[in-house]
């Protein structure tokens, strides 16, 4: 026996509202009860009701898909383009973004389409594929300081929200995080806990998360006494964080803790310390960043400084909805406050 395809019908009397409060909440029209508009939903879940997208459409003149689109910079060539890609799925901080934005578009009945943009036709296919119409809007994450790419949606004014303050002022929204706060979170900790020769592997300092959170670590050092801090500068990524760690400890044998930019590069020090036979975190304790999934794999378990990923991919998506539906106009920018997680690592 085949079952029923649920009707809108259906979903009106389950959530005890009319057909037309329904429609209103399927098809964005504002000016519905929020409590409405979760009893419609909830009533969908349930009902299993699948709006008919097309028909949708030609209401709303949307395409009820957002592009996700991770960007970088110059014209990587086949086998670069290839590797980008694998960076980036690679990155347990891409999968937290993806998290965040698709559980905010679920409940909007908007489907994110996944798309790459590190080369210049790359961007201009990006570009066409918003003026055309197939996305309503883009969440951007940028890899590269000189990525063109949030230039030219500035420029086209196509409605767009990045992750991350951009390194080249542009009039767009973003969500960031306090990386300032958060290096000095790690700073104190360090110290409090007895460390007295503290170096860093840093972030890329082309970029300006990486930047920040050197700032913000040495400018806590210096308020404690601290005013020079060694540094390795590493790329982000597991193996840079390895390369970083052999640097500093080949040029400054004797630090006792490290503050590592994000949790991968944290992973890779950590590494290096016990192929060099010391102990973490008796000889030298270790700090991280991001709180991603690489912190927990870590052994010891890595102290580390929690960005909310998912909450502010969330956050982006949102801003991007306000910004398709002419609720909010003016460029805004939304930075959230880190928070020290400790562990056995220090």
């Amino acid at each position: 026996m085949n079952r029923q395809v649920p009707t809108l019908e259906d979903v009106a009397r389950e959530a005890g509202v009319s057909r037309a409060t329904v429609s209103r909440v399927i098809n964005g029209i504002r000016n519905v009860d929020p409590h409405i508009q979760d009893s419609v939903r909830q009533a969908i879940e349930r009902t299993g009701y699948a709006p008919n997208r097309a028909a949708r459409s030609l209401v709303t003149r949307r395409a009820e898909t957002i592009a996700l689109i991770v960007s970088g910079a110059g014209d990587a060539g086949e086998e670069e383009q290839d590797a980008f890609a694998a960076r980036v799925f690679a990155d347990p901080f891409f999968g937290r973004v993806v998290s965040g934005v698709v559980g905010f578009l679920r409940g909007r009945s908007m489907h994110p389409v996944l798309m790459f943009a590190e080369t210049s036709a790359a961007r201009a296919q990006a570009i066409a594929y918003l003026k055309q119409g197939s996305a309503d809007g883009a969440l951007v994450v940028s890899t590269h300081a000189d990525d063109p790419l949030p230039g030219l949606l500035a420029e086209a004014r196509l409605p767009a929200v990045l992750f991350a303050r951009p390194a080249r002022s542009v009039p767009l929204s973003y969500v960031d995080l306090a990386h300032r706060d958060g290096a000095r979170l790690a700073a104190d900790h360090l110290l409090d806990r007895g460390c007295r020769r503290v170096g860093t592997v840093s972030g890329p300092q082309d970029v300006p998360a990486g930047q920040e959170r050197l700032a913000g670590f040495r400018d806590a050092l210096a308020r404690r006494g601290h005013p020079w801090v060694p540094v390795a500068e590493g790329g982000f990524t597991l193996q840079s964080g390895v390369a970083a760690m052999i640097r500093l400890l080949d040029e400054h044998p004797g630090i006792d803790g490290v503050f590592a930019a994000n949790d991968l590069m944290a992973q890779g020090a950590i590494q290096v310390l016990r192929e060099r036979g010391l102990r973490v975190p008796e000889d030298v304790a270790v700090v991280g960043f991001d709180d991603s999934s690489a912190a927990a794999v870590c052994r010891p378990p890595l102290t580390t400084v929690r960005q909310p990923v998912e909450r502010m991919a969330a956050a982006m998506a949102e801003l991007l909805d306000e910004h398709i539906r002419g609720a909010r106009a003016e460029p805004t920018s939304l930075v959230f406050d880190p928070e020290l997680i400790v562990r056995a690592s220090a």
